[in-house]
């Protein structure tokens, strides 16, 4: 690990004189490049100097107190020794935090796909709770929200409902969400109080480049028709929605929500790429030898990850086993502390897979 941080410091040394270069300089591309490189490398350098500084302020404080006889001064020495050790202990853990294995995905956009599922209308409405928790969450984190397909119930709930975050990193705070969410309440239907519990799956999906998946346009199969619910009158009357079959996989992406018949090709073409490559990264995944699944689990839309209690006011993380009792504050977007847990526990497996390396 230590020859890994020197070779990282050598590397973000040569990058500083790279990016200083007039002639890199005019390659507005690959200067770009080069800083975007040197920025993630200095956060780690930076530990790792802040690291080496403290074991060497440690090193001679330990040969000070064997030379020291005076018991003040051998006091003074033994609580910088005791400070140092515990900087150097946060400082290792910073490192070995930053040396993980980044996921190439984290820095994208998201696709964030929400279905009601066993429950009917309670369903649905659950489903539109979810949506505005994830839309409440992006706006305090003032990323921008756009909605990309949407299925409405008479009643203000979604069967389904495609929509995009954009924003500093998203899909590396929001990847864990992926799942089956289970609420347990009592219906406003329900006249005798009985409380049901209804389930909605949840998808997270990377943006996808052009470059990141390759389509064949000849696999693409598209249907126009006329768009159906809300949008007004010229979204009703004209053949603006459109539906893309992937004919080798089965693949269905439908659009409505434009006018535009160009722009819902569009949009439904980006969510089709991220389909595809979020199925390409579940093949590949599944051929790792060790087969290992993390703490936070396999994100896989069966899994039963979270319970959304009203009765008791909490929600559970089955995956972490992390119970808040504020419901309402997270249904609002205060989903921090849950998120930060789950990539703490994450961070843990990996360390752990990892071994100890300073």
């Amino acid at each position: 690990m230590l020859e890994r941080l020197g070779f990282l410091e050598n590397k973000y040394d040569e990058l500083s004189n790279m990016i200083s270069d007039p002639s890199i300089m005019a390659n507005q591309k690959e200067w770009q490049k080069l800083c975007k490189e040197h920025a993630e490398l200095e956060i780690i350098v930076g530990r790792y100097r802040e690291y080496r500084d403290a074991e060497n302020a440690l090193a001679e404080n330990k040969e000070m107190l064997n030379e020291e006889s005076d018991r003040e001064m051998r006091e003074m020495i033994q609580e910088d020794i005791k400070a140092l050790t515990e900087q150097c202990e946060k400082s290792k853990e910073e490192i070995r935090i930053l040396l993980l294995p980044k996921d190439p995905n984290d820095d994208k956009n998201v696709f964030i796909e929400i279905r009601g599922g066993a429950g009917g209308d309670e369903a649905a409405l659950f489903a539109a709770n979810l949506f505005r928790m994830y839309t409440r969450y992006a706006e305090r984190n003032r990323w921008k929200v756009e909605i990309m397909s949407a299925n409405e119930t008479d009643i203000g709930g979604f069967k389904e409902v495609v929509f995009m975050v954009k924003g500093d990193k998203a899909y590396s705070k929001l990847k864990y969400e992926s799942g089956v969410h289970r609420v347990q309440r009592v219906p406003d239907t329900e006249s005798s109080g009985r409380i049901h519990t209804s389930t909605a799956t949840v998808a997270v999906l990377p943006e996808v480049e052009d470059v990141d998946i390759d389509i064949n346009m000849n696999d693409i199969k598209i249907d126009v028709f006329r768009a159906s619910g809300n949008g007004g009158q010229c979204v009703n009357t004209t053949d603006s929605a459109v539906r893309m079959t992937h004919l080798p996989t089965g693949l269905v992406v439908s659009c409505q929500d434009e006018k535009s018949q160009l722009k819902n090709k569009e949009k439904a073409m980006k969510i089709l790429r991220a389909r595809l490559y979020e199925a390409a990264e579940a093949e590949r995944a599944k051929g790792i030898a060790d087969d290992r699944k993390s703490q936070v689990g396999t994100g896989d839309r069966s899994e039963r990850i979270r319970t959304y209690n009203y009765p008791q006011g909490r929600v559970s993380d089955h995956r972490i086993g992390l119970t808040l009792y504020k419901l309402e504050a997270f249904l609002d977007g205060d989903i921090d502390e849950m998120l930060d847990g789950l990539i703490t526990a994450d961070q843990a497996e990996k360390m752990k897979a990892m071994g100890n390396g300073i």
